[in-house]
């Protein structure tokens, strides 16, 4: 069938929105309308050049549709169904077993790879084949194919154009703080970075019942949203003395961590700011080879931990419809992180993400 597309051709360079071909769907495979899709900063690392995701591509992972038509084994979802595409896992792994999916043996694979498991791509244009089936989907499309593994069925009341977030940014900050960490009530919580991830971990404290949540950013603004959507306290991200004001804060460091950046030295104040027994959970992307380097005494000498967390930990068949309760119920308003833009606006979608003007910019299909 004819699509429409917008495919990277190479790094650092402009998306193009043309006319595809896409593959129907194969017996395990799923065809959605796309109706609205997240720009997620995985997005700018592959448009950066910093992974090995080939070109040319669609890329795009927190689709939001409505399912087209289904192939001859999927049971899970029929016609008419709205759906979220999420991360996609190979579903046989000692991992997936556990259900774990989020340390799928083949994470990288099944999601950069951009082909099908067998190494097919299900996109064409006149020039030859487009890389397709990235994170299971490639959503910055008006149709995509996903996998009975990676979509999750949402209550048809909610507002489809909003959803599509859920599955990577937002499951991941939220998932973190409740999955991960499993913030307890009472305790404390500090997130570096407020982008859309840390803002949505500041909003699953909340719903833990966390008593004092810090953030921790460069930009005012944020740091104003942080304290609408339930931080205690904020903390500029050039303060000299972050950690000492975190303790103080928290009265002898703080019972969680999580950092969003990827940034060395901000995951070493992380670090040193936790209290006995307190816990790091680090969810940034790092460049390849990057190395980290905390202070070993203050780890081992009082239980402290650090633990990196994938995707929020979540099996998104019950995470995403339980944000979505929780979003319904009014006690996770992520809707305050979105910035709508039209299909056709996409390039400034991705710039707005990168300054930071848009801190969840979300692209309506036509």
């Amino acid at each position: 069938m004819k699509i429409k597309a917008a495919v990277a051709r190479g790094p650092e360079q402009d998306l193009v929105i043309q006319d595809l071909t896409l593959d129907g769907p194969r017996e395990d495979e799923i065809l959605v309308k796309v109706v609205a899709t997240g720009v997620c900063h995985t997005d700018l690392v592959v448009l950066a050049g910093h992974l090995p995701t080939p070109m040319p591509v669609v890329l795009g992972h927190e689709g939001a549709g409505i399912v087209q038509e289904v192939g001859a084994k999927v049971t899970k979802v029929k016609p008419g169904d709205h759906v979220v595409m999420t991360f996609n896992t190979c579903g046989t792994c000692p991992s997936c077993r556990d259900d774990a999916m989020a340390y799928c043996y083949e994470f990288f694979p099944r999601n950069f790879f951009a082909t099908r498991a067998d190494g097919s791509v299900a996109l064409a244009d006149n020039a030859g084949n487009v890389h397709s089936n990235f994170f299971g989907q490639s959503s910055f499309a008006s149709h995509a194919l996903c996998h009975a593994r990676n979509v999750i069925k949402v209550d048809p009341e909610a507002d489809l154009e909003l959803l599509g977030p859920l599955a990577c940014g937002i499951q991941t900050g939220a998932g973190t703080v409740m999955n991960a960490l499993k913030v307890a009530a009472g305790k404390s919580f500090v997130v570096f970075g407020a982008g859309s991830v840390g803002l949505s971990a500041v909003m699953a404290a909340v719903v833990q019942g966390a008593t004092t949540i810090i953030a921790v950013d460069m930009h005012d603004a944020r740091l104003t949203l942080a304290k609408e959507l339930g931080a205690t306290h904020t903390i500029k991200g050039d303060a000299k003395d972050i950690v000492q004001q975190i303790i103080d804060i928290t009265g002898g460091g703080v019972d969680y961590a999580m950092d969003t950046t990827a940034i060395g030295s901000v995951i070493r104040n992380a670090s040193d700011a936790l209290g006995p027994r307190g816990t790091l959970a680090i969810v940034g992307a790092p460049a390849p080879g990057a190395e980290i380097n905390l202070d070993n005494t203050h780890m081992m000498s009082a239980g402290r931990k650090l633990i990196g967390v994938v995707e929020g930990e979540s099996d998104g068949d019950t995470f995403i419809p339980k944000l979505v309760a929780l979003w319904k119920g009014g006690k996770f308003p992520f809707d305050k992180l979105v910035t709508f833009y039209d299909f056709d606006q996409i390039n400034q979608a991705i710039h707005d993400s990168h300054t930071g003007t848009s801190i969840k910019p979300i692209l309506r299909m036509a």
